[in-house]
């Protein structure tokens, strides 16, 4: 017999802004429990089950999803596409308490931009774009080298990879490292757009390949919430948001186990920095390139993010 399990958000108040402007709004909470309820629904069902219009729906479910309460998923449908809503949490709880006096030495974040890159390998069709415009001339690998690409906030090639070089906080501190997480915002990458374009995306870290992600699109439904109006429509709009998360049991993707990749697997305690490679192997069996969004660009502002979580001494 399978057991339900819940799944709980708690929010400290202050640092939860934008999270909590999501569901301050009666409409936005009807939509909620609704698909509490009654499970996945498109824009159309959520639309007649409340009794409101779609355009409505629609706003209410961009702010959903921004705020990282609800995902979506679109699907072929029998004309056109169709935008899937699920739920993410049963239960939100919101702290109002005094700030924790351990924050900080728990766990470590690290944002890097995505144009700080280290080293990198990619092939043509490639690009960069900082929230201005086009970064030197499209489809020319040699130009990723170019020290113009610190104010990247799109980065896209067909097969290859970008490595960046964290801190390793961790091993400063003398601290054991419990678990290690990286978020970023990716899709796959097709001349054009297209959603149904899969793409097996690789991470690395230190050289040890933790993992693949399959990415299902290359978004161009719409326009990416934060993406420039200055980028066309015909090019990449916005992606998922990616978690890895390196345990001590293995490796997971949006809590979805992928490898028996573990820290141990990683010494960690060995390296003074930490590198992370993102891209397409070559060994991959969808090489469907892959595009990375940075702070400026995408449904989400934020660059890559590495979060060092400490064990307990």
């Amino acid at each position: 017999m399978s057991t339900f399990k819940r799944k709980f958000l708690t929010l400290v108040a202050e640092e939860s802004s934008e999270t909590l402007r999501g569901i301050a709004s009666p409409g936005r909470i009807r939509i909620l429990k609704l698909l509490r309820g009654r499970g996945p629904l498109n824009v159309n069902e959520i639309s007649a089950a409340l009794d409101l219009p779609q355009s409505t729906i629609a706003t209410h479910v961009q702010v959903l999803e921004r705020a990282g309460l609800i995902e979506t998923e679109t699907i072929k449908a029998s004309k056109g596409q169709q935008k899937i809503c699920s739920i993410r949490y049963d239960e939100i709880i919101i702290r109002f308490d005094d700030e924790d006096p351990m924050k900080g030495k728990d766990h470590i974040e690290v944002s890097m931009p995505i144009g700080l890159y280290t080293s990198c390998d990619v092939s043509a069709p490639c690009g960069l774009c900082s929230t201005e415009g086009v970064l030197g001339v499209l489809d020319v690998p040699d130009l990723f080298l170019d020290p113009h690409r610190m104010n990247a906030s799109l980065i896209w090639f067909r097969q290859g990879f970008v490595e960046y070089k964290f801190p390793n906080n961790g091993k400063v501190l003398g601290a054991k490292i419990d678990r290690l997480e990286f978020v970023m915002e990716l899709s796959s990458e097709v001349p054009g757009t297209s959603l149904d374009w899969p793409s097996e995306i690789s991470l690395w870290i230190n050289n040890v390949k933790v993992g693949s992600w399959i990415s299902p699109s290359d978004f161009g439904d719409k326009r990416g919430l934060y993406t420039p109006h200055w980028w066309k429509l015909e090019g990449s709009q916005y992606g998922k948001l990616v978690t890895w998360r390196i345990t001590r049991s293995g490796t997971s993707v949006n809590d979805v186990q992928i490898s028996d990749i573990s820290l141990d697997k990683l010494e960690l305690d060995k390296h003074h920095g930490i590198r992370l490679r993102i891209g397409i192997d070559e060994t991959a069996r969808h090489p469907g390139g892959i595009n990375i969004f940075g702070r400026g660009f995408g449904n989400y502002d934020q660059d890559i993010i590495m979060r060092i979580h400490l064990r307990e001494q």
